[in-house]
C-alpha cells in the first residue's frame, strides 16, 4: 500500500510527516551534488555543514528561495535523497504525496513543485496553501464562521492571511524573511566592522544573541570572519544590540505588511481578530521580543504556537489523518 505523507518543502528547512509515524523528518533544504556525475553527495544537515566549503568539484545548494523552487533538477534530487533515506520509494510503491506551498505563488511555481516531487518518485500530489496547513497545525478552527489571522515567518516568505469558513479571505505576502534578516547582519557588519563573515554564522548570530525588543538582552558573541582591509581572519565580539541594529530595516518591512493586511481586512473579521488576537508561526515568530513589537504596533493581542516551525506539517498530517474528507474541497490532487 502506497505510503501517505505530508511534506513542507520550506526554503530552509523540509519537514516531512508520515500518516502512520507522525514528523520523521526535520532537515534544512540543502543539496551537495557531484559536479561531473551530478550524484547526490549529502542532502539536510550533511550538506548543510558543507556550504561556502566545497571544492571544485562539488556543489552545495539551497534550491529553494523565496518560498519557490529555483533550480527544479536539483530540488527534485533533494527530494529523492529524503525518500530514499525514509525508504520511501521502491519500485512498486510510491508515495502519495500532500504539500504545502505559499498562497499567491504562480501557476508556474506551483507547477514546479508537482513536477519536482514526480521526478522525485511521487505517485500522487496535492497541494494546499500553506496558511491553511498552518493555521490547522496552530489549532485555529479554519472551518468556523469566525475570522482568525495567522502570520507565518519562514525562511524566504513572510505572509499574513485572514481566514475564515475554510479559506483565505485576505493575504499579503512578502519574499523578505529569515533568509533576509541573516544577509542584513551580514551587510551591517561588512559596513561598520569591515569584516566579512558568512549567511550561516549570521544565523547563528541571529539565534543565539539576536532580539526585536531593546529590553531583550541576550549577551554576546565572538564570531571569526575576513578583515576587508587586510584580507586576513578575524574575530569580532559581536553584541545583542548590534545584531537588533542590523535587522531593525528588514523586521520593520515585515511588521509593515503585517498591518497593511489588518488595515485591509473586513470589518467583522477584524473584530474577531481583535477578540481571538493573531497566531505567529514559523521559525521567525522565535525571535524574542518579536510578538511583543508586534502587539505594540498594531494593539491586537500576539500569541507565538506550541510548535511554530512544525505547525505546517502538523495541519498536513491532521489532514492525512482527517476521516471524512474534510479538507478535500481545498486539495488538488494530479495522477502520474
Amino acid at each position: 500500500m502506497a505510503k501517505q505523507i505530508g511534506m513542507d518543502l520550506g526554503t530552509s528547512s523540509t519537514l516531512i510527516f508520515l500518516k502512520e509515524k507522525g514528523i520523521v523528518m526535520h532537515a534544512p533544504s540543502v543539496v551537495s551534488i557531484d559536479r561531473v556525475t551530478h550524484e547526490v553527495i549529502a542532502s539536510g544537515s550533511g550538506a548543510k555543514k558543507m556550504l561556502g566549503k566545497t571544492p571544485g568539484n562539488i556543489r552545495a545548494l539551497r534550491p529553494l528561495k523565496d518560498g519557490v523552487i529555483t533550480d527544479l533538477e536539483v530540488t527534485s534530487l533533494m527530494i529523492r535523497d529524503f525518500f530514499r533515506k525514509l525508504d520511501m520509494v521502491s519500485l512498486f510503491n510510491r508515495p502519495s504525496v500532500l504539500i504545502s506551498i505559499p498562497y499567491g505563488v504562480t501557476e508556474v511555481e506551483s507547477r514546479a513543485v508537482e513536477d519536482a516531487l514526480f521526478e522525485a518518485g511521487a505517485k500522487n500530489v496535492g497541494m494546499i496553501d500553506e496558511p491553511i496547513a498552518a493555521a490547522v497545525g496552530a489549532g485555529i478552527q479554519v472551518s468556523k464562521a469566525r475570522g482568525a489571522m495567522l502570520v507565518d515567518l519562514g525562511g524566504g516568505v513572510s505572509e499574513a492571511a485572514v481566514i475564515s469558513l475554510g479559506g483565505i479571505v485576505h493575504s499579503n505576502s512578502l519574499r523578505i524573511a529569515g533568509d533576509e534578516l541573516d544577509q542584513a547582519i551580514v551587510n551591517h557588519l561588512k559596513q561598520t566592522r569591515n569584516i566579512l563573515i558568512g549567511e550561516v554564522t549570521a544565523e547563528r548570530l541571529k539565534k543565539r544573541i539576536g532580539s526585536a525588543l531593546p529590553d531583550v538582552e541576550r549577551g554576546s558573541m565572538e564570531v571569526c570572519g575576513r578583515d576587508l582591509h587586510t584580507g586576513l581572519a578575524v574575530t569580532a565580539e559581536i553584541g545583542s544590540a548590534e545584531v537588533r541594529q542590523a535587522i531593525r530595516e528588514p523586521l520593520d518591512e515585515i511588521i509593515a505588511m503585517i498591518k497593511t493586511t489588518l488595515e485591509e481586512t473586513p470589518p467583522e473579521l477584524s473584530a474577531d481578530i481583535f477578540d481571538f488576537g493573531i497566531v505567529m508561526v514559523g521559525g521567525g515568530s522565535l525571535l524574542p521580543g518579536l510578538d511583543q513589537v508586534l502587539h505594540n504596533r498594531t494593539g491586537v493581542r500576539v500569541r507565538v504556537a506550541k510548535r511554530p516551525i512544525e505547525c505546517g506539517c502538523l495541519g498536513l498530517g491532521h489532514m492525512l489523518r482527517s476521516t471524512g474528507g474534510d479538507f478535500s474541497e481545498f486539495v488538488r490532487y494530479k495522477v502520474k
